[in-house]
């Protein structure tokens, strides 16, 4: 196995927070210092900052309602960090990230494997927002939204967008470019007033209360697992 891997596996960090720490010589494999891509295997001793790490944990997933103002960010210095506001028992951390100004649905989990089968844009899995924009939606803006918008040096994939008032719209994502949406809608002319998450995959906001967290259901850890078993986790997936 991959250090990598092996590290995320034990819930420590994310597979990309297990390269960072390598990187920063913080990682030994039985005394020796580690190098990334290093393979190991199970009896090896693995520490970081001197100290081994646990062995693997049963995995932890929980979906957060997170409000304005959280950022998602395992940094514990940063003032209004998710880690810190969330205060659960053991090591988690985000799967992705809302922007500050963005709330909604987030996954909270101590599986490293899981964070990249998520993410990954070639794994084409599904990321559902209700926006309130700025102005009256138009039937051009609907078009242009569903069909691609140049950013960030690429065109966005094209996406299912539904009016559903005046000024609000439903917007289902396959990508995770940074800050997409509100740079999609400053292309087109508006500016987003509320962004909120309602959706990733098969787990749904519902009414969850804004900054409450629940541990997923049998049904939705099951369905979960079964969407993303064929899902590149690989760090060398394109975003």
């Amino acid at each position: 196995m991959r250090l990598n891997k092996a590290i995320a596996s034990s819930g420590f960090c994310s597979r990309r927070g297990a390269d960072a720490l390598i990187s920063e010589g913080r990682v030994t494999i039985n005394g020796k210092l580690a190098e990334l891509g290093t393979q190991v295997e199970p009896s090896d001793q693995i520490s970081v900052d001197g100290k081994p790490i646990t062995e693997s944990k049963p995995p932890i997933y929980l979906a957060f309602n997170k409000p304005i103002g959280i950022e998602c960010t395992t940094n514990l210095s940063v003032r209004k960090n998710i880690v810190s506001y969330i205060n659960y028992p053991e090591r988690i951390f985000p799967v992705g990230r809302l922007d500050k100004p963005s709330e909604g649905l987030i996954i909270m989990t101590n599986d490293g494997d899981i964070v990249n089968k998520i993410l990954r844009a070639r794994n084409n899995h599904e990321k559902e927002y209700v926006v309130v924009v700025d102005k009256f939606i138009t039937e051009e803006f609907l078009d242009q939204m569903r069909n691609g918008i140049p950013i960030l040096d690429t065109i966005t994939r094209k996406c299912e967008v539904e009016q559903i008032d005046g000024k609000c719209f439903r917007i289902i994502l396959t990508q995770g470019l940074n800050r997409q949406i509100r740079r999609m809608c400053e292309y087109c002319g508006y500016e987003v007033w509320k962004l909120k998450r309602i959706r990733i995959m098969n787990i749904k906001l519902n009414d969850l209360p804004k900054g409450q967290y629940r541990h997923l259901s049998d049904t939705e850890f099951s369905e979960l697992t079964r969407l993303t078993s064929s899902s590149d986790g690989s760090e060398n997936a394109s975003l």
